[in-house]
This record gives structure tokens, C-alpha cells and sequence, in this order.
């Protein structure tokens, strides 16, 4: 708020050196007032018990910020230089070592971790030059958020994307499959389909860069489902289309089904995690596995793994159509393909993730007890 002496000019004393008996002069006089409140705020005047206005010191301030950005990256690059070097040198030595020499390797090798581990906390808040995929979409632009509170509203928001994205295409799927049978219905789902999976990989990318340990199997199974979602928008009408059209559709249903309940089974895990502060803010629904959930994951596995087998199904629902006599599609050779790379990727990493999971809660008891 302004002192009711702005700039020198008292308000009474502008009001007043208009005609105060018309409505007219009471308004250029406020519009006179503002004006003048306008140029003090850009000159540094008048903006109360605080001093000038702090622009002038943002500005430095951000000068600042931006040389120690540059400082602490280039040193942290110097240091990670050096525990490469580092590493290179332990794995020398270890060929030749005795057994205490052994052990000693062992403690410096994690030590170096640990610094990793801290160098990578470290850069999440330091801008950094964006991935190959970030530059192609946004271009050479700094997406790094600078607090915990930006950071944790741009995940959470990335969260609730995807669970209202996952109603609508549940929503669509229902839509296309049961109420009309239209190639522009189909189209616009199949759009919406390229569009949200597109979206989830720029979000992830970003929330990399900022810190989220996200698995890079999970970012590549939206980079194989983006493209599947644009062959089959490509997909011409036809009787190979029309064979494949509802087992798509049901399979979309069960799907945004399935991740509806993933969602929340895993929200709920990684709320309990970040409670007892074994989870990072930044980290996915999906980073939620733990062997402690094994009891309540218990209802969710079959589901699971039926939408596994079901994509494998859809592979080979392809394949017979590949090799139909009047298959003239490139659409379902390259759909089939890819699919097929899907479900081996979807078969490994989902129980390899769950053992290495169980492996490593299990080490842990055992060095407590």
C-alpha cells in the first residue's frame, strides 16, 4: 500500500486542483494520482517502510544466482571427471588385489556412489542442457524448477493428468466400442490416445531433468505405446481395420481400467513411503513397489498380468492378420511388430522390477538382524 503522501503530492491536494463539484474532475484526479503512483513503483519510490523498490536488487540477486549456477556446474562436472577416473583406477587395482586390498576398494566404490547420489540431488536444482527429445519439442529452454514447492506441483499436476486422461480415454474407448461406429469417433480417440502418450513423455522428461528418478523402461513403454497410437491412427478403413477395431477397443477399456486402479493402489503406497522418507516428492505413482505391499499387490497382479497376456494376444491377432490374403496394410505388420516388443518388455521388467524389489528389501533385514 502507498502513504497517503505519494511522491511528494498529497492525494487531497491532486483531488482538490480539479474542479471537486463534477464527477469528471474526482476521476481524472484518481486517474492523475494512479499515474504518478505508476512512475514511483517503476523508479524505486514510495514503496513503503521497506526501502526502494527491489528490483534493482532482484536483478542483482539473479545475476548472482546465475553465476553460482555456472560455478557449481562446472565443479561438479571437475568432480565427476575425477570419480570416473577414480572408478577406472579401483577396477585396475581390484584385478591384482589381495583380500584387504578387496575391502578397501569395496568402501572407496561406495563412497563413490554416495557422491554420485549427492552429486545427482545436486544438479536437479542447477540448470542443465535437455535431453535430444526435450530439444526436438521445446527447444534449447532451461524447464529446470528451482524449489521443492514448484517441483511437487508440476509432479502432482502430472499425476492428475494422468488419472483424468485415463477416465477420458476409458470414457472414449466405451464410446467407440459399444454406442457408435464411426471412422471419425475412431479417429478422434486414436488422436487423443497420440496426444496423451506425446504429453506424458515431454512431463517426464521435464520431471527427469528436475530430479525424478523415473525408470527408463517405463519412459520407453509410452515412447513404443506413442507410436503404436500413431499407426493406428493411420490405419485406413478397411476389413483388416474393422477385425482388429473392437478387440482394440475392449483391450483400451480393460487398459485405462487397470491403470485407474494402479493409480490409486500406488498413490497410496508412495504417500506411506514419502512418510516414512524412503521416496523422493518427485517420484512416480509407479516407484511405489515395495515387498511390504506384497499383500495388498495381491489383487492387483492378476489384473496385471491378464492385461499382459492380452497385448500378447493382440500380437498374434495381428499376426493371422498378416497373414490374411487380402492384408494389404503396412499398418499391420508394423503394428504387430511393435506390439510383440511391448509385451516382451511388459513380460521382463514388471517381475524383474517386483524381484529386484523383494532382493533388496530382503539385504536390508539381513543386515539388521
Amino acid at each position: 500500500m502507498f502513504s497517503p503522501c505519494l511522491c511528494g503530492f498529497p492525494r487531497a491536494a491532486l483531488v482538490s486542483s480539479h474542479c471537486p463539484n463534477t464527477r469528471a474532475s474526482v476521476a481524472l484526479s484518481e486517474c492523475v494520482w494512479t499515474g504518478l503512483a505508476l512512475q514511483c513503483i517503476a523508479s524505486g519510490i514510495g514503496s513503503g517502510p521497506q526501502g526502494p523498490c527491489s528490483r534493482t536488487v532482484y536483478r542483482q540477486k539473479l545475476e548472482e544466482l546465475t553465476s553460482l549456477q555456472a560455478t557449481c556446474s562446472s565443479s561438479i562436472s571437475k568432480q565427476k571427471r575425477s570419480l570416473a577416473e577414480l572408478r577406472r583406477g579401483l577396477l585396475r587395482c581390484a584385478k591384482t588385489s589381495g583380500p584387504k586390498e578387496a575391502e578397501q576398494i569395496h568402501a572407496i566404490q561406495a563412497q563413490i556412489k554416495e557422491r554420485q547420489n549427492v552429486f545427482f540431488d545436486m544438479e536437479a536444482y542447477l540448470p542443465k542442457r535437455n535431453g535430444l527429445y526435450l530439444n526436438l519439442v521445446l527447444g534449447n529452454v532451461n524447464v529446470t524448477l528451482l524449489s521443492n514447492q514448484a517441483k511437487f506441483a508440476y509432479k502432482d499436476e502430472y499425476e492428475k493428468f494422468k488419472l483424468y486422461l485415463t477416465i477420458i480415454l476409458m470414457l472414449g474407448a466405451i464410446t467407440c466400442r459399444f454406442l457408435v461406429n464411426y471412422r471419425v469417433t475412431d479417429e478422434i480417440f486414436n488422436f487423443l490416445l497420440v496426444w496423451y502418450y506425446c504429453t506424458l513423455t515431454i512431463r517426464e522428461s521435464i520431471l527427469m531433468s528436475n530430479g525424478s528418478r523415473i525408470k527408463g523402461w517405463w519412459v520407453l513403454h509410452h515412447y513404443v505405446s506413442t507410436f503404436l497410437s500413431g499407426v493406428m491412427l493411420t490405419w485406413p478403413d478397411g476389413m483388416m481395420y474393422q477385425m482388429f477395431r473392437n478387440q482394440f477397443l475392449a483391450f483400451s477399456i480393460y487398459q485405462s481400467f487397470v491403470q485407474f486402479l494402479q493409480y490409486y493402489y500406488q498413490s497410496g503406497c508412495l504417500y506411506r513411503l514419502r512418510a516414512l522418507g524412503e521416496r523422493n516428492h518427485l517420484d512416480l505413482t509407479v516407484e511405489g513397489f515395495q515387498s511390504w505391499m506384497w499383500r495388498g499387490l495381491t489383487f492387483l497382479l492378476p489384473f496385471l498380468f491378464f492385461g499382459h497376456f492380452w497385448q500378447l494376444y493382440n500380437a498374434i491377432t495381428l499376426f493371422g492378420l498378416s497373414r490374411h490374403e487380402n492384408c494389404k496394410e503396412w499398418q499391420v505388420m508394423v503394428r504387430k511388430n511393435r506390439t510383440s516388443v511391448l509385451v516382451k518388455l511388459s513380460f521382463y521388467t514388471y517381475p524383474r522390477y517386483l524381484g529386484v524389489s523383494h532382493s533388496r528389501k530382503w539385504a536390508r533385514y539381513q543386515k539388521t538382524t
